[in-house]
């Protein structure tokens, strides 16, 4: 009995302890707390899900399905017939008729986008001074991307026409003592009448977009470039440029992506002649235009989808290019900043 008596204590911590050991637990959430919790941590992604869902539709599916295709030989008409693997690009890249298409597209997105990109800058910066009636200007640089591109390239192919036909530009070149041009018969003056419609059209939007980036430079830093001793040329590239430069990057990369992808300017420049596929001896044909005519003309669905796919891969390519050329450009006049501030600081001890 004694003997019990001197054991119960014992037991008794050792119950104690067992108990103390047993995991804790956790109170089952109310529903008012797992909507809490949903709201936190799942709504926002529902909120962004309408986005990812049209994209994967309407753009990722095209893509990848443009590729199935490109694996087949498929006909507009009859459909799908047999795989044939990546043929259909060997065959492609072995086709003068397509890399003769490539070379007229990066001829024209060149005289189409790097004027385009320094006038937008120049009508952005004389956007932003004190003019009067400044809502009817920047409405007036936004009219040119309102009218459609058929009507434009109308407007245009009269203007620019060959050497026996009466026009505009050749009674110019005239006037001033030079010879008429056969604007639609010879490549590179083809070229430049393209690429002007796609600069008419695109650069007051452009210079819009400029605009409103330059408006949100901080006016203090004009100020004290100005009591520097900087004039206004002075004051743009080395104030305002390095301001927007994020913005810069942005219109570049849109307006590379949008000049590999021409089609309706070179379609209805000369439309009268070889059906609108790019001039008779194919001389302003586009990338896209010889997509156009392998897929409706021809009606090869496969070799279509495969121009389709190098044509992505070449507006990727050439995207990213400009963009770490952007970027390396940028970080470049940043150290070189960075080390005229150093020289002057030293200077100053000195």
């Amino acid at each position: 009995m004694s003997s019990m008596l001197e054991q119960s204590p014992r037991g008794a911590a050792i119950d104690m302890a067992g108990e103390d050991n047993e995991p804790t637990r956790r109170p089952r959430r109310t529903f008012r707390q797992w909507l809490s919790w949903f709201d936190l941590k799942a709504s926002p992604y529902f909120y962004i899900s309408p986005f990812f869902l049209l994209f994967a539709l309407v753009g990722l599916f095209p893509l990848v399905y443009t590729l199935y295709v490109a694996m087949h030989r498929w006909d507009l008409l009859s459909g799908k017939e047999e795989f044939v693997g990546f043929e259909n690009f060997a065959t492609t890249l072995g086709d003068d008729m397509f890399w003769n298409s490539v070379v007229n597209t990066v001829s024209i997105f060149f005289f189409a986008t790097v004027p385009q990109i320094i006038g937008a800058l120049v009508l952005a910066a004389l956007l932003d001074q004190q003019l009067k009636a400044v809502t009817s200007w920047r409405m007036g640089v936004l009219l040119p991307y309102v009218v459609t591109p058929v009507a434009v390239a109308l407007i245009f192919s009269s203007i620019f026409r060959n050497a026996g036909d009466t026009s505009l530009a050749n009674n110019v070149l005239s006037a001033v003592g030079l010879d008429p041009i056969e604007w639609k018969r010879e490549r590179l003056p083809s070229h430049i009448a393209i690429a002007s419609m796609i600069n008419w059209r695109w650069t007051g939007y452009n210079a819009l977009i400029l605009l409103s980036a330059m408006q949100a430079v901080p006016r203090e830093l004009y100020e004290a470039a100005a009591i520097d001793g900087a004039g206004k040329i002075r004051r743009f590239f080395s104030v305002t440029i390095p301001s927007i430069r994020p913005t810069v990057i942005f219109v570049i990369v849109t307006a590379t992506v949008y000049g590999l992808q021409i089609f309706a300017e070179p379609k209805l420049y000369d439309a009268s002649n070889a059906g609108g596929i790019g001039g008779a001896d194919r001389q302003f044909q586009t990338t896209v235009l010889y997509l156009w005519e392998m897929a409706f003309f021809r009606q090869n669905l496969g070799r279509a989808s495969a121009i389709a796919w190098l044509l992505f891969i070449l507006i990727v390519s050439i995207g990213l290019i400009n963009f770490f050329l952007s970027k390396r450009i940028a970080s470049g006049e940043d150290g070189t900043a960075k080390a005229k501030r150093r020289a002057r600081v030293k200077g100053a001890h000195s």
